[in-house]
């Protein structure tokens, strides 16, 4: 699906201004892949290194006419061999940013998250959809769509955590954070309006910090002002929302891809919580979205060696 091609101009400019940075690319052996990686360099957001079998990555940049003297190339013997070796890259250093090529996501995310060779913290991994929607005025940040299927409350700290970490990065200091449920009162039988009652606790408490956080909200109420003052809601979030944070992978999958194909919005994820921000292309993303992937990425990575964390 074709979008603006210009909805994410602001941070693909930041990210170039910062320079490029070095990225691991696991098994870029498909035509969305190993684009996304030369539309990187060519804008000047990341260095690629292309880890794959040497033989299928030649065909296929033929087939493209991609010059691959352009890029460092790693020779594996396959896309599990691509995918450890992409993050040994990272874990080592040698690359500031992962990104996905033609695997499939458990083979990437079984080599990334491996306890003794993979580039887990702490924290809980999680995904973020940064969604530029036409009627809305500025960027809605979308989590966990992607990475956990039913997160329990700690969990959910941790996705809240991640997706403000990435906010901060791209330069939002106080991001407003909508927790969403079916309603917007605290129902004892519907298990997230009380996990969205103890995340804004466990923020007064600095459990989560750098946001301003405010739930159970329904999608209506969250996103809408009117919509909030018809209920009688009082809420500094309420209408004015940066994240949004869903209760569940299934309703987060379900409200980015309505907004994707119902609102036209271009779209643009990453993965938070390892050791460095990890890419995820998807076969249906855009140029556009490709891009704009990389560019958070390289200025997460700019962040984290300044001193953030990413």
């Amino acid at each position: 699906m074709i979008h603006d091609t210009h909805a994410f101009d602001d941070i693909v400019q930041q990210a170039r201004a910062f320079g490029p940075l070095p990225m691991a690319v696991a098994h870029p052996c498909s035509r969305e892949a190993l684009l996304g990686a030369v539309e990187a360099a060519d804008n000047q957001i990341a260095t690629p290194i292309l880890v794959a079998p040497l033989a299928k990555l030649k065909k296929l940049a033929d087939e493209l006419e991609v010059d691959l003297r352009r890029f460092e190339c790693i020779d594996v013997e396959h896309s599990h061999a691509a995918a450890e070796r992409a993050v040994q890259l990272t874990r080592e250093g040698y690359a500031d940013i992962l990104m996905k090529g033609s695997l499939h996501t458990d083979e990437f995310m079984s080599a990334a998250l491996a306890r003794n060779t993979g580039i887990r913290t702490d924290r809980r991994i999680s995904h973020v959809w940064v969604m530029k929607v036409e009627s809305y005025p500025r960027y809605l940040f979308i989590t966990d769509a992607a990475v956990n299927i039913e997160p329990d409350l700690m969990t959910k700290r941790d996705i809240c955590q991640n997706a403000i970490d990435l906010t901060h990065a791209l330069g939002i200091a106080l991001p407003k954070v909508a927790i969403l449920a079916a309603v917007e009162t605290i129902n004892p039988d519907m298990q997230a309006t009380l996990d969205a009652a103890a995340l804004c606790k466990m923020a007064d408490r600095g459990q989560i910090t750098g946001a301003i956080l405010d739930g159970p909200l329904a999608f209506d109420n969250a996103i809408s002002k009117e919509a909030a003052d018809s209920k009688g809601i009082v809420s500094p979030v309420a209408g004015d929302p940066d994240i949004l944070l869903v209760p569940n992978l299934e309703a987060g999958n379900m409200l980015g891809k309505q907004l994707t194909y119902l609102a036209q919005a271009a779209s643009a994820g990453i993965v938070m919580g390892a050791r460095v921000p990890m890419v995820l292309t998807s076969r249906a993303d855009d140029a556009s979205g490709r891009l704009a992937s990389s560019a958070i990425a390289s200025l997460l990575a700019h962040n984290r060696r300044q001193g953030g964390r990413s």
